[in-house]
């Protein structure tokens, strides 16, 4: 299973943050960011790997742009 985290349409209302800190942090420019994420080439989007959902299910419902989600 991988999150999807696409930063374009990140807004940087930190409430992934909130509910799953232990997936997401928030970089200097306001947007969230993945700990341990991977990012394309662009940096539009980054990717990461997870055995289990844990919290990132709050996450991708709390998320009011939809820039979280589940693969």
């Amino acid at each position: 299973m991988k999150i999807r985290l696409d930063r374009e349409k990140c807004i940087g209302c930190g409430s992934c943050v909130v509910v799953c800190p232990k997936y997401f942090d928030l970089d200097p420019d306001g947007r969230a960011k993945l700990k341990g994420g991977i990012a394309n080439k662009e940096k539009t989007h980054e990717e990461l790997t997870i055995s289990s959902i844990e919290c990132i299910q709050n996450a991708v419902d709390c998320c009011p742009s939809q820039a979280i989600r589940l693969e």
